[in-house]
Formats: C-alpha cells, sequence, structure tokens
C-alpha cells in the first residue's frame, strides 16, 4: 500500500504525534527517525521564531509540523470571570493574580506559522483544531509538503478529505491531550479506535493514520488490521529519554497509586483527557467552554506550579494507555510497538 510514508523511506509503521507544551522535542523527532518512524514537532503555543529553529534542528530526517488552525470556541466574558474569580485561592499560592484577567482570543501566530511553511517547506504539515481552507491545502501539496488532517469522526473526515488532504489522522476519544474535533462544544460520541479507523476507511478513500490510547504492540497491530497505514503514539512516549515532558509529568504516569484519565476543560476550556487531579476534581464542574481565552487564563498557574513540582495543579495529559509509557530512548519504545506488525 502506497501511503504518504511510502516516500519517505520509512520503514516502521508507526509516527510519533506531536505533543505542544514541550514533549515533542527535535531530538525526539530525530530519534524517532532514528528508529524508522515519523516524528513530528508542534506548533502549538510557540512562536514562528522558535518553530523555525527547531524546524532548521531536525532538517537531517523525515518529519513533520503540526499546527493548530483556527477554529475560536469564543468564551462567554462574565462565565470566564466567575470562573478566573474562583481559581485565585489557587492563584494566591503561587503570588498571582487571575481574578481580575480579562478573555485573550488569539490564533496562535497562524499566518505566520503558515508563511514559514510556505517559504520553507517540511516534508508533512498536519492540522489539528480546525480545517484549512482548499487553497492552503493546494499551496502546500504544490511546495512538495504532505497535508494531514486530525479528524475525530467520519463527517469530519469527509470535510476534510474536500479540503484536499493527502491523509488523515484519525484520532479517538481515548487519545491524550486535546481532542482534535472541529466541534468542541458538542464532542463526537466515544468509538473504539479500531472501529472509528474501519468505518472511516469504508467511507474516504485516503490512507490513515490511527491515533488514541494506544501503548503495546497488540494495540498499534489490531489498528493496522482495521485498514490504517500507521499508529501514531503520544503518550507512551512521554517518559521517553528524549522527552521533554516535564519531571513532575513524568512522575505523576509513573505513579502505583494510579490516577485514572477523564476528559475536562477545567485547564483550557477544550476538552482533554488526562489525568485526574486535585485541580480536575475542584474546577471541572465550573469551568466554562472558551479557547484559548481558558487557556491563557490557566497558563501562569501551571508554569508556576509545573516549576514547583506540584502535580495537583499542573495539566496532566494522558491517553487511556498511559500504564504503559515507559522510560528508555524513544527508538527503543517505538520498535516494541512495532514487534506485531
Amino acid at each position: 500500500m502506497q501511503t504518504p510514508l511510502t516516500g519517505l523511506g520509512l520503514p516502521l509503521p508507526l509516527i510519533a504525534a506531536p505533543m505542544a507544551g514541550g514533549p515533542s522535542t527535535p531530538a525526539f523527532v530525530s530519534a524517532a527517525a532514528r528508529a524508522g518512524a515519523l516524528g513530528f514537532l508542534a506548533a502549538g503555543y510557540k512562536t514562528p521564531e522558535a518553530l523555525a529553529e527547531q524546524i532548521a534542528a531536525v532538517r537531517d530526517v523525515p518529519f513533520g509540523v503540526n499546527v493548530f488552525a483556527p477554529n475560536p470556541l469564543p468564551v462567554d466574558p462574565e462565565a470566564f470571570r466567575r470562573y478566573a474569580r474562583s481559581l485565585q485561592p489557587e492563584a494566591d499560592r503561587y503570588g498571582l493574580d487571575l481574578a481580575g484577567a480579562e478573555p485573550v482570543e488569539d490564533d496562535d501566530h497562524w499566518q505566520d506559522k503558515i508563511d514559514l511553511l510556505l517559504a520553507d517547506p517540511v516534508p508533512v504539515v498536519s492540522f489539528t483544531f480546525g480545517l484549512p481552507d482548499r487553497a492552503l491545502v493546494a499551496r502546500l501539496r504544490a511546495a512538495g509538503t504532505v497535508v494531514v488532517q486530525t479528524v475525530t469522526a467520519l463527517p469530519e473526515a469527509l470535510a476534510a478529505a474536500e479540503r484536499g488532504v493527502d491523509a488523515l489522522a484519525v484520532q479517538s476519544a481515548g487519545a491524550g491531550a486535546h481532542s482534535g474535533t472541529l466541534t468542541p462544544a458538542a464532542p463526537p460520541a466515544s468509538v473504539p479506535l479500531a472501529d472509528l479507523v474501519a468505518g472511516i476507511g469504508r467511507r474516504v478513500p485516503l490512507p490513515i493514520f490511527a491515533a488514541g490510547g494506544m501503548g503495546t504492540a497488540q494495540d498499534v497491530a489490531a489498528v493496522l488490521r482495521a485498514g490504517a497505514a500507521a499508529a501514531m503514539v503520544g503518550t507512551v512516549l512521554l517518559r521517553a529519554d528524549e522527552s521533554g515532558a516535564s519531571a513532575p509529568h513524568r512522575a505523576a504516569l509513573a505513579d502505583p497509586a494510579g490516577m485514572q484519565t477523564v476528559v475536562t476543560r477545567a485547564f483550557t476550556g477544550r476538552p482533554a483527557r488526562g489525568l485526574r487531579n486535585r485541580f480536575v476534581a475542584a474546577h471541572d464542574a465550573d469551568a466554562p467552554l472558551g479557547y484559548p481565552a481558558v487557556h491563557h487564563l490557566t497558563a501562569p498557574l501551571r508554569r508556576a506550579a509545573a516549576a514547583a513540582g506540584d502535580t495537583d495543579t499542573i495539566h496532566l495529559w494522558a491517553g487511556t494507555g498511559f500504564r504503559h509509557a515507559t522510560e528508555g530512548p524513544v527508538g527503543a519504545i517505538l520498535t516494541r510497538l512495532a514487534a506485531d506488525t
């Protein structure tokens, strides 16, 4: 089967998923490529200048770049202010003022990042949260870039195909961090990943990269049997040597006490799966929908808590297969996951 990965000369049907906020370092991406998989840089939350530096650092290997496409979820201003006031006791512990915050709505430097990727093309670009228009997809493809769209349901897959993308990253509800759903106020129902892949594959004639909750070689083999061209894994790599995940995040994933994962909007105003800690338990019910406004509101608190090693207050993104995350080189983990392919 010819897929976008075929042209990159990568022998493993595996992709190291983009993980914004630090885990997907250039060393992480390069290690994935050396193991025979495709690694993704995460453009989310980076300045265009920082993204350009990371791209330059991985130019000697096949790689991709993931971009958050604009699909704003505007926050209700009064709901935002109520939530900000409710978080002030959390902020007081770190000398922060959140109670007086006003909503910040931005597009994560969208146009500047697109300009960069058109001026200095990369092998693969994937989009999450929103759909690029047909003209942009055509320009990227004309520049030699493979274009991938993250989808979570059949209607999204059909819409992405209509835009002319080369492949789909089909993400199930078991995936860690933000859901790639195009309708965050009404996310799709949970469907097992293999069933989701098979259902979309029957209707959309594009290669599928399956993502969500995988942690074993058996999980990978199952989605390949369902019709996926590759398995995209993220959480299982968070504790790898080359990962940029924070020390508290790594520790929480390895904690034998074993928190469970839940989908929450408490940290960012957009549905995201992570470990259920004290902050989620205390604030999820009151958190408004609103991305990126809620993300910007809680970001200073999360940074301060991470620096203090406070796992009760930071976001601990994790998919349902998080208990399979182990220490060791990225290459060794990916090789283990490919054992049954």
